[in-house]
């Protein structure tokens, strides 16, 4: 066996889960957080309700340009809460850009030695590979700002956050797409298992060649987009391609492709399309997952085992304890 592929199948670490009393910690890592008191204190709110304690990051409101303070700042507020025991879980309060400027300042000494749940989508995708090469498991969902959206239409994000905080079980059914892929036909309504990883398509693109690359080899494999011309999405996808993130993947499942915008030279094609021609013929592909950056947002343990099956009329994803 490889190494490569002894780490493909290693079990991760799984952060305890949260119970009553137990301290979430709200921090900014990335974008500024400009007139969202008022969300924030609503996702307080909501950890509240479920018996939680929470604090904020000293440095959360600040304002650096883009970013929700300078690099040191949130840098701080980061580290503060990954080494102090008592914050049993780590929520973003939004993306934006900027997580990667801090990557490289913190350490996670502590965290290896005592983890905790990282949570958040976008661009929190760069804390998720960075924390899969420290073989933990992360918490792909909802943010605290995703609590300016109407209620009624985050039931299932804020359901679907909870129970992967709070260790319930945590399955999906939903209708298959016509675009998706078996790979090869005796997969149809065959089960595919595998750890889920990845995240945000143009940081995943962006940790290449870094300590933060996540191997895929015998993975399962989420992508989103949100915000990106067709071309700037197709060479993102053979970037990653030409890395071997497609080799040895056991499937891709392809969450929201959000606001692609107009190019004035027609691509010629749906996204969906796209993706099926950068990908080679026999992986397995699931379209339409409801994960991204869209109201339906649902959570997904990174890191975690999954069963995935691509049927007819519906596919299932479920996820399996380690």
């Amino acid at each position: 066996m490889t190494f490569s592929s002894a780490f493909a199948q290693k079990k991760f670490k799984t952060p305890p889960y949260l119970k009553v009393g137990d301290t979430i910690a709200i921090v900014a890592p990335a974008g500024i957080l400009k007139n969202k008191q008022e969300t924030i204190q609503k996702a307080k709110e909501l950890a509240e309700s479920w018996g939680l304690k929470v604090v904020l990051g000293k440095n959360l409101f600040n304002q650096n340009n883009h970013f929700s303070g300078t690099d040191n700042e949130r840098t701080q507020d980061f580290q503060e809460a990954l080494d102090n025991k008592n914050i049993k879980a780590i929520w973003a309060a939004r993306g934006g850009y900027g997580s990667v400027r801090i990557l490289d300042k913190l350490n996670f000494t502590k965290f290896k030695n005592n983890p905790k749940w990282i949570i958040g989508y976008s661009d929190i995708t760069a804390f998720h590979n960075h924390i899969h090469t420290l073989k933990v498991e992360s918490i792909h969902g909802m943010m605290a700002t995703n609590l300016s959206e109407k209620p009624e239409d985050i039931l299932e994000t804020v359901a679907s956050f909870k129970k992967a905080l709070f260790g319930e079980e945590i399955s999906y059914t939903i209708p298959s797409s016509a675009y998706n892929n078996a790979g090869n036909s005796l997969i149809l309504g065959q089960v595919i298992s595998g750890q889920v990883i990845g995240g945000n398509i143009s940081i995943l693109a962006s940790m290449l060649g870094s300590k933060s690359q996540i191997n895929t080899e015998g993975k399962i494999l989420f992508i989103e987009e949100i915000g990106e011309y067709k071309y700037a999405i197709d060479r993102m996808l053979q970037s990653l391609k030409r890395a071997g993130y497609f080799t040895k993947v056991k499937a891709v499942v392809v969450g929201d492709m959000s606001r692609i915008k107009a190019n004035s030279t027609e691509w010629g094609s749906s996204i969906e399309q796209l993706i099926l021609d950068v990908l080679p013929k026999e992986i397995p592909v699931l379209f339409h997952f409801p994960a991204g950056h869209e109201s339906d947002n649902r959570a997904m343990i990174f890191g975690r085992k999954v069963e995935l099956i691509i049927g007819k009329e519906n596919s299932s994803f479920v996820f399996k304890e380690n």
